[in-house]
């Protein structure tokens, strides 16, 4: 009996103590669990001010295009269009109604001008009215060895001299515009003499020709003289469309079409209207480009001589035109 009374005693003990441990007193000292649950709950508490700060930080650490947490990406980098920072060592822009110079840079300074020197090839085989439908054929004297340079058409093949005359201008190919001066009566002794003759006639004094591919550094010229030989190139209907064009294809030996692209990307591009183009390039002479456009509504033609960074040239020809637009939006002169 004593037993029986004993275990109902303890039974009894234990569902006290456990409701005590439990729900806790109301002086604000809780029991052992809950004491647990609450010191979690305040270091929780404690901790997102500091990890927002440090998750912040690395978020911005993850490069400006990077989203964080919901908020839009930094704008890219602007370009100032009041400001022209041209890259070119030497950079001419001429207006073509007037004359005058709308941005000039070292117009006067002579370097090597690479393919630049096609323009004046291209000139000097129209001046001289020689059959566009003749076949030339490529031999093993229009091979580079001046800069030992590879070309797409093979010793041997036979192109008309219009065709050579489109791939010297539109893909600055060395063979065609080598071939095309030795073909020329005299051959290319001759051809070079009346190269020189033509820039004397456009007042191009600081200029001497050597050959008629440009792989010379003794091609040489200033922004000033390429500006009218430039000028006077665009008189030539075909000099315009053959340098602008973005494509043409023709046989190789083999009798596969062979396809040639403009070395001017911007031919292709809707942001921009060319109706000259050349670029050039060899070490001496850096990255090389003169084209005529329409910018803002006005006619010009801009010269880029010797731009170190492969896309240089390019860079500033899009400076350029962002400057020009900026000025005729706003009105500004001088």
């Amino acid at each position: 009996m004593m037993h029986r009374v004993w275990v109902i005693v303890a039974a009894c003990l234990l569902a006290t103590a456990l409701h005590a441990a439990e729900s806790g007193s109301g002086d604000g000292n809780p029991g052992k669990p809950v004491a647990k649950a609450a010191a979690k709950s305040t270091a929780k508490a404690k901790r997102p001010a500091k990890q927002q700060a440090r998750r912040s930080t690395t978020s911005m650490q993850k490069g400006k295009y990077t989203k964080v947490r919901g908020h839009p990406a930094p704008a890219p980098e602007t370009v100032n269009p009041e400001v022209l920072d041209v890259q070119s060592s030497a950079a001419l822009v001429v207006d073509q109604l007037d004359g005058s110079a709308v941005y000039s840079k070292n117009a006067t300074a002579v370097s090597s001008i690479a393919s630049i020197t096609k323009l004046m090839t291209a000139m000097v085989v129209l001046d001289a009215n020689l059959p566009m439908d003749e076949i030339i054929a490529v031999t093993e004297g229009d091979i580079d060895h001046v800069k030992n340079t590879t070309s797409r058409i093979q010793i041997g093949n036979a192109l008309t001299r219009d065709e050579m005359l489109r791939l010297a201008l539109m893909s600055s190919e060395n063979r065609a515009a080598s071939a095309l001066a030795r073909a020329y009566p005299g051959g290319t002794q001759a051809f070079v003499r009346d190269m020189n003759l033509k820039a004397i006639v456009l007042d191009m004094m600081q200029s001497t020709f050597v050959d008629s591919t440009g792989l010379s550094s003794g091609n040489t010229s200033s922004a000033q003289d390429l500006a009218k030989m430039a000028l006077a190139a665009y008189q030539y209907p075909l000099i315009r469309q053959y340098s602008t064009g973005n494509g043409y294809t023709v046989p190789s030996l083999s009798g596969r079409m062979m396809e040639f692209r403009n070395t001017n990307y911007l031919t292709s591009s809707p942001e921009w209207q060319i109706g000259l183009s050349k670029t050039g390039y060899i070490r001496e002479a850096g990255r090389c480009l003169v084209m005529q456009a329409m910018v803002a509504d006005k006619p010009v033609m801009i010269v880029l001589l010797d731009s170190r960074g492969r896309q240089s040239r390019v860079g500033d020809a899009n400076r350029i035109k962002r400057w020009m637009e900026y000025r005729a939006a706003n009105a500004v002169t001088g």
